[in-house]
């Protein structure tokens, strides 16, 4: 038994059932059957929205809150468009059988597509709430609204409640891409300071994480994991844990794992076991990754994505010229919490509980390879531990089917420290080398970013499982990256500019879209090589910014953030230990704008880098819910403090080493900076995504901060002690 109900059983139980009434109406005539199923379809009304007989709402969504506050936000874009009351709303969330199939959460595009999609479908559902109310009243649609869960006369009068109009039937209507919206100055919802409902039950521990979740007649699983990346088993000893009974060992092929009935027997079980593997393929190592990224063997062809003028004849026409080269390195999504899952799968179907950011997509690849017809996989999703992307949440689901599969019960799976650290896809390196030249008052006359990076595999329906390959069940072979290119050109004013991608045809390890996948490491080169250019000019590097940039938005974030931090123009370092950078980032060039500023201080001694103050000017669009928008940015900005500061997926010819958070170390609570950030709110202008932008201009502001600091440039990240001590030492930069 689960405590999740069905399809059928949340249709009997009144949940979504919509029974269209006998009266001819605008929306359709003909009654269902009590046992249909809901409409998935994004485009309809009723895949969305279920309004009951007492006027409350049940809002689907098939985007997720993975902690950026859409359980919030959707709702008030729901209240502002229908007229109703925030806590009449009730949102489901990630079910692959009651949800539209909005695609994946990811991307920052939670708001602006996922929230854009639900704003059309309330309009589309408040105008035909008007049009029966004024079928009903006899009066012009136009003369009346909805507000307060009814609608009623704009001059006054009685109104008629939303459950009265049209209480458990449905609409039968799709998306009017034409439904008039709301005017953002009549807004009594949207933009303004709610609660998140999540809260309360999370900050007294009562909120069921996807750790927390347990059904009846549950197995407790665990996953043996090879010494090496692609090693082969050759033989398991089972009497090696003969004294743990409750303990039973299941092997498809090298995929090897543990149930028990108690989670405790489980993990003594994993420790006891022996077991002997093959070598698997030598790996590169982590050191001898740059160098591999420029050789022969990796290449798998360039591609010019931009080119603006002619940049080899402004180059050769002289001018004063500068190049440089950084280096971004692996990095683990580093979950505080490991992946876990639980799953239920049996001859005719199957369900699944995880934190997958895509429960759809990840229902039609499941269905596929656990050998299922389609619909016969149902992905329910529930909170995890912070993903930043696709890190092991569907290996560990993965692991789970396959052992339900087998004993035929449910089985949840928890990932070990280990697992977590060794196991997950990681975010793919990125290196880069950019030259320009200077005009002589100054301005840039020409650039080249010239970057290699793993090519994404087209139409990858999935990242490759770790459980499926040990399994020997076929699946396409191949790398996700995201969006890596993106935010390698600079965003400024100049006649003669390109970029130019050397792809590479593999990557040293598993790889997967991590927190704004690419843009970090390219903005940290971009802006970090826009300092150097501003030196080389004798120009202050705020006004060297301004004075090449034309987005007038840009130009306000810009000018914002140097008020914030009382910008005291200088043309060259400080090298007194304390210094100040700033970055800016119009994100994929065509989303959020932001600058960021920041005070650091630098230790010549010891070569710590301490980051005292970060101010950000933040520029979304409209924000729908300030304090998740706000959330979002402080949690951008510290996570990538961190992964500017420490974090490095360090691994040898064999596996990954660093699988704990000695050898992975992150931020610390007594290192986190004071945050003053300042949000641009354009009710008039569409939404953009707050998960990823913020985190983009972070190490460059660092690294500009540390050069006025000390005279030196990092390139190479993370910034540790012992690199910027040899930096100080006099080593030249070097990205390899």
């Amino acid at each position: 038994m689960t405590i999740v109900p069905s399809r059928r059983e949340f249709l009997k139980a009144g949940g979504a059932l919509m029974i269209v009434a006998a009266a001819p109406s605008a929306f359709g005539q003909a009654a269902l059957p009590r046992d249909a199923g809901r409409p998935l379809a994004n485009n309809e009304v009723d895949a969305f929205f279920a309004i009951h007989g007492d006027g409350s709402v049940t809002l689907f969504s098939g985007k997720v809150d993975i902690g950026t506050g859409l359980r919030i936000a959707y709702r008030q874009i729901a209240a502002e468009e229908l007229g109703i009351a925030v806590d009449r709303i009730h949102l489901v969330e990630g079910d692959s059988a009651l949800t539209p199939n909005q695609g994946s959460t990811g991307g920052s595009t939670g708001i602006s597509q996922g929230g854009m999609q639900i704003r059309r479908a309330a309009a589309t559902a408040r105008a035909a709430l008007i049009e029966l109310a004024a079928q009903r009243l006899g009066s012009p649609a136009s003369d009346l609204d909805a507000m307060d869960g009814e609608v009623h006369p704009r001059a006054g009068g009685a109104g008629i409640g939303f459950g009265a109009l049209i209480g458990d039937r449905r609409f039968l209507l799709k998306l009017d891409p034409k439904a008039v919206l709301r005017n953002p100055s009549t807004y009594r919802v949207v933009g303004k300071e709610m609660q998140r409902p999540d809260l309360p039950a999370k900050l007294t521990g009562r909120h069921v994480y996807v750790h927390d979740f347990v059904v009846d007649g549950m197995l407790h699983g665990r996953v043996v994991r090879p010494p090496s990346v692609g090693a082969s088993l050759r033989s398991v000893d089972e009497a090696s844990i003969a004294h743990i009974p409750g303990a039973r060992i299941i092997r498809i092929k090298d995929f090897l794992g543990i149930v028990a009935e108690d989670e405790w027997d489980a993990v003594r079980a994993l420790a006891a076991l022996k077991t002997q593997w093959s070598d698997g393929p030598a790996l590169l190592g982590d050191t001898a990754v740059p160098d591999w990224m420029r050789s022969a063997a990796a290449a798998a062809g360039d591609e010019t994505p931009i080119k603006r003028g002619d940049v080899a004849a402004a180059m050769s026409a002289g001018g004063e010229r500068l190049e440089a080269t950084y280096y971004w390195p692996m990095q683990s999504h580093a979950s505080m919490g490991p992946s876990c899952a639980v799953a239920d799968v049996r001859a005719d179907g199957a369900t699944i509980w995880c934190s997958s950011q895509g429960t759809h997509r990840s229902a039609q690849t499941f269905t596929k390879l656990l050998g299922f017809s389609e619909n016969k996989v149902r992905m329910i999703y529930l909170d995890g531990a912070g993903s930043y992307g696709t890190n092991g949440n569907d290996d560990a689901a993965m692991d789970a089917a396959l052992l339900s599969r087998e004993v035929g019960r449910p089985v949840r799976v928890q990932w070990m420290r280990q697992d977590e650290h060794g196991w997950d896809p990681k975010g793919p390196p990125q290196l880069l080398r950019l030259e320009a030249t200077l005009t002589p008052d100054g301005k840039i006359d020409a650039w080249r970013t010239e970057m290699w990076v793993t090519k994404a595999t087209p139409n990858l329906p999935h990242i490759p499982l770790l459980a499926v390959g040990a399994a020997g069940i076929p699946q396409q072979h191949g790398y996700s990256t995201g969006l890596i290119t993106a935010n390698g050109d600079p965003p400024y004013d100049m006649p003669n500019m390109q970029l130019l991608v050397h792809w590479l045809k593999e990557a040293p390890l598993r790889t997967s879209n991590l927190r704004a996948p690419g843009k970090i490491g390219n903005v940290l080169a971009v802006e970090g090589f826009m300092d150097e250019l501003a030196f080389a000019a004798g120009k202050d590097p705020l006004e060297f910014r301004l004075a090449q940039l034309k987005n007038p938005r840009g130009l306000e974030v810009l000018r914002k953030v140097g008020e914030m931090m009382r910008w005291e123009p200088r043309a060259n370092p400080r090298r007194d230990g304390k210094g100040r950078g700033v970055a800016y980032t119009h994100y994929k060039n065509n989303e959020t704008l932001l600058a960021m500023g920041m005070d650091v201080e630098v230790d010549a001694r010891t070569g710590v880098i301490r980051v005292l103050r970060v101010a950000c000017a933040h520029d979304c669009g409209q924000i729908i819910a300030p304090d998740s928008v706000r959330a979002q940015v402080e949690g951008c900005i510290l996570q990538t403090i961190s992964r500017a500061l420490f974090e490095e997926v360090k691994f040898d010819r064999k596996a990954v080493t660093s699988t704990d958070w000695v050898t992975y170390p992150i931020l610390t609570i007594p290192d986190a900076p004071s945050l003053d950030i300042a949000l641009i709110d354009r009710p008039s202008q569409p939404p953009m995504g707050v998960g990823e932008a913020a985190t983009s201009p972070v190490a460059a502001a660092i690294a500009n901060a540390v050069f006025d600091a000390t005279g030196v440039r990092l390139r190479r990240v993370p910034f540790t002690p012992e690199r910027v001590k040899e930096a100080l030492e006099g080593a030249p930069p070097r990205a390899g």
